[in-house]
């Protein structure tokens, strides 16, 4: 038995439904220490929260592009996480989203003027409503409403989503840092991959 064989037998006895748990129980985890200014969260915590949020909602939505070359190239199957790992990325950028809106600038005007006066800010804001649909139709009876071919480009919004949230990330920071370079340059080296195998599968058909 192969490596990627003994792996898979392993993940087809955990549940896909541990992603969310293991997701809720860290945001709520962080938030509890961004409450009790403990560790990174000593100094400015509701940027610090926010930053976290964010930071792992891209983690997910790296990790969600990842699972079919992974399939591919190892024989790894993630294939039944990738609905969790997806809406829980979602999750994360909702409360990045309420930590900067709720937390951080505190008004509805402030929320506006920050999306129309901040180009990062606008840019993750267009993120976070591409994925919006995303999260809503992520269920069975979405597929069958909609039509699996219909569904499938639906979800292909994840590739701008993802690509705009690494801009939102590099934008953000400031000075020179290599950490969001190296998530723009790893989304769009695995969407180039997967529109090769897509022509190479239509050249082939």
């Amino acid at each position: 038995m192969s490596v990627s064989q003994t792996i898979n037998g392993g993940l087809r006895r955990v549940p896909a439904w541990t992603i969310y748990i293991v997701g809720a129980v860290y945001a709520v985890w962080e938030f509890w220490r961004a409450l009790n200014q403990i560790g990174p969260y000593l100094v400015e915590p509701i940027n610090v929260l926010e930053r976290a949020y964010g930071e792992i909602a891209l983690i997910l939505l790296v990790a969600g592009l990842m699972v079919t070359p992974l399939r591919k190239w190892t024989g790894v199957n993630l294939i039944k996480f990738r609905r969790a790992i997806g809406v829980t990325a979602f999750f994360f950028v909702l409360a990045h989203f309420l930590v900067f809106a709720i937390l951080d600038v505190q008004s509805v005007s402030r929320v506006w003027t920050e999306i129309v006066k901040r180009p990062y800010v606008t840019v993750g804001m267009a993120s976070f409503l591409m994925l919006i649909p995303l999260a809503v139709t992520s269920n069975n009876l979405s597929v069958r409403k909609l039509g699996a071919a219909t569904w499938r480009k639906m979800h292909k919004l994840t590739y701008p989503a993802a690509i705009l949230g690494a801009i939102h990330y590099l934008w953000l920071v400031k000075g020179f840092q290599l950490e969001p370079i190296i998530y723009i340059l790893v989304i769009v080296g695995l969407i180039a991959t997967r529109y090769v195998s897509s022509e190479r599968r239509q050249q082939s058909a």
